[in-house]
């Protein structure tokens, strides 16, 4: 009895859902962090030599900048090498939106040793070396202005702004193994898994290939450009961007000390800094806690995957799941059930136009009680 090799090659394809500028993003993310590092030992060393404890505690404030900053270099490294390791079912993105929540966890305790260092400062003033701090909060606004430029240019964005429309020009793989499994005569009911060549009959195999945007553009609308969807890079842009603005409200704050001596300004801003960092860690962490367990699928994009499929008039889903797999890469799973059924890859055509569903998975089903036809 001989047997039959199957040539699988055609039907497997890469889970890596990286996206244009993910370079460009690594390369901003080490500069920055290189940056931060000697800012860091720089303060260290003329603390040290001058004896400013100003000076030493910015020192060690850019440290753990550093810390942040270099996970988000290593996570971003770490889920390029595990998107072709089987372990991980969908690429190793979720190491970098790990990376962005414990990062979010890390700016939230800092929002709030910064509220009660404020409080502490209103209830028992202590006195300040103004020109110590002032040249310290200068030094590390300009270092993270630079940070935040470098940022920019590779595609960040300020958190809850921006609205970019890229759009991404590859091939999307949809593949699968359809295999009928026939009801007793009768029954009226088949089902096929994948994408069958056939109307709900016999083993089939299918493979689609086809742009992710139609000419002329898809016609569903993603919402934000990539960097704004990559947890990791915008967790370290808001690190930096935290940091700038609590720079400035500090050589304000100083500024009115120095002058005009108000001291009660210095906690008073850092109570402002406090808060405003607050919402933004709160808005990281519930973004990439959502990512995490895999609830980020908008109800635009269900919507038109819905439409997609059943536009025909027959089709009608019966089992619809979405959920990102990448900053800008959506997966989809669906369970169809139609009278006349089609191919499976005629279904996985359809969706085609929505240009961030990068992973099909087709179930056909025929409707166990068809209509008249």
């Amino acid at each position: 009895m001989s047997t039959h090799q199957h040539d699988l090659s055609p039907f497997r394809h890469s889970h890596a859902f990286g996206e244009a500028g993910e370079d460009a993003r690594g390369r901003a993310l080490l500069a920055v962090t290189v940056v931060t590092l000697i800012t860091m030992v720089v303060e260290l060393v003329a603390g040290w030599w001058t004896g400013s404890l100003a000076l030493t505690a910015d020192g060690w404030h850019m440290g753990t900048h550093a810390a942040a900053l270099g996970g988000a270099v290593l996570a971003m490294r770490w889920s390029r090498r595990a998107r072709e390791h089987e372990g991980f079912a969908f690429g190793g993105w979720k190491i970098e939106v790990l990376s962005a929540y414990t990062s979010a966890l890390l700016l939230a305790a800092v929002a709030v040793g910064l509220a009660v260092e404020a409080l502490r400062s209103l209830v028992r003033p202590e006195p300040i070396n103004y020109s110590d701090a002032m040249m310290v909060a200068v030094l590390g606004l300009l270092v993270n202005l630079a940070s935040v430029w470098l940022l920019s240019r590779a595609g960040g964005e300020v958190p809850g702004h921006g609205h970019s429309h890229g759009h991404s020009h590859g091939h999307s793989h949809g593949h699968a193994h359809g295999h009928a499994h026939g009801q007793p005569q009768g029954s009226g009911r088949d089902h096929d898994h994948g994408h069958p060549d056939g109307q709900g009959q016999g083993q089939a195999h299918g493979h689609a290939h086809g742009p992710a945007v139609t000419q002329g553009h898809a016609a569903a609308h993603a919402h934000g450009g990539t960097a704004h969807n990559d947890h990791n890079f915008r967790a370290a842009y808001i690190h930096v961007l935290a940091d700038a603005f609590t720079s400035l409200l500090a050589i304000a704050a100083l500024a009115g000390g120095l002058f005009w001596g108000w001291r009660w300004l210095d906690p008073a801003v850092a109570l402002v800094g406090a808060a405003v960092i607050g919402q933004w860690s709160w808005g990281l962490l519930r973004s990439s806690s959502l990512a995490l367990v895999d609830a980020t699928a908008d109800a635009p994009l269900r919507q038109a995957v819905r439409a997609a499929i059943e536009a025909d008039g027959d089709a009608k889903l019966a089992d619809l799941h979405v959920w990102q797999v990448g900053p800008q890469a959506h997966s989809v799973v669906i369970s169809v059930v139609a009278d006349r059924p089609l191919p499976a890859a005629d279904y996985r055509a359809r969706l085609l136009p929505l240009r961030s569903v990068r992973h099909v998975t087709v179930e056909v089903h025929r409707c166990p009680q068809p209509g008249a036809s």
